[in-house]
């Protein structure tokens, strides 16, 4: 079966005789990495924003908790994007299943806890917005949890010593 250059773009893994680094992703490692180092530009604008010239008040107010927010989640998708790399043209594991979801349940605990006072759970009113102790504590667990989702989706071991190879209807994959 001849396959087209559209074919090759939209799934790297199709046109396995051209491949000669045994079907690593490149570009979406790049663009994961690009996405990580952007993210931590956000993430320090967010906590840091006296660092750019920025306005800071007294406390961390909704629009910095919000940017922080961003920046954490921008940084989980950077994060999850290279690690999907090295699971590129393979079946990823139920382990790697569960850190996906594990990381995403971490982002919540980020964003439920951080905004806590913006949804009315927290001590202060809505009008005053502001990150608190135990609301930070609570994004300190959140991003705890995305570390072991990111963890779980590691790929330990790869067999990357031969090429791979074609799919046929007689061969076994």
């Amino acid at each position: 079966m001849k396959l087209s250059d559209r074919d090759v773009l939209i799934d790297p893994c199709n046109n396995l005789d051209r491949v000669k680094d045994y079907g690593f992703p490149h570009t979406l490692l790049r663009g994961g990495l690009t996405t990580l180092v952007i993210s931590l530009i956000v993430l320090i604008i967010g906590l840091r924003p006296d660092l750019f010239n920025l306005d800071r008040g007294l406390y961390i107010g909704f629009t910095q908790i919000v940017v922080i927010l961003i920046g954490i989640g921008l940084l989980t998708i950077g994060a999850n994007s290279i690690l999907n790399a090295f699971w590129a043209c393979s079946e990823k594991t139920l382990l790697a299943d569960i850190g996906t979801r594990t990381i995403l349940t971490g982002y919540v605990i980020c964003v439920f806890t951080a905004l806590a006072d913006a949804f009315g759970f927290g001590t202060n009113p809505p009008p005053h917005v502001v990150l608190g102790t135990l609301q930070s504590r609570g994004v300190i667990i959140g991003m705890i949890v995305i570390l072991i989702g990111l963890l779980l989706k590691v790929r330990w071991s790869s067999n990357r010593a031969a090429p791979l190879e074609r799919e046929d209807e007689n061969q076994p994959i």
